[in-house]
């Protein structure tokens, strides 16, 4: 799954080196912490969020299939 946010983040920013994903887990919920380069942070987020929602719901489609509840957190 990690991994999986990985590429996605990687695809969209012009500074894939500075691309990091923490992964924080829980018994039922996975967290996933990505954080990319200042200048990039517009890219990940998208016009109106609609980028960051859209990998938001492949990464829970993904988790649902193993059955993990996944959330995507972008930070600053």
């Amino acid at each position: 799954m990690k991994e999986l946010v990985v590429s996605m983040a990687k695809a969209l920013v012009d500074n894939p080196d500075d691309v990091v994903v923490a992964e924080v887990e829980g018994e039922r919920t996975t967290v996933f912490e990505l954080k990319v380069a200042e200048s990039d942070l517009g890219k990940v987020i998208g016009k109106q969020g609609k980028t960051a929602r859209a990998m938001r719901t492949i990464l829970s489609a993904s988790g649902t299939k193993i059955g993990k509840r996944c959330v995507l957190e972008i930070l600053e």
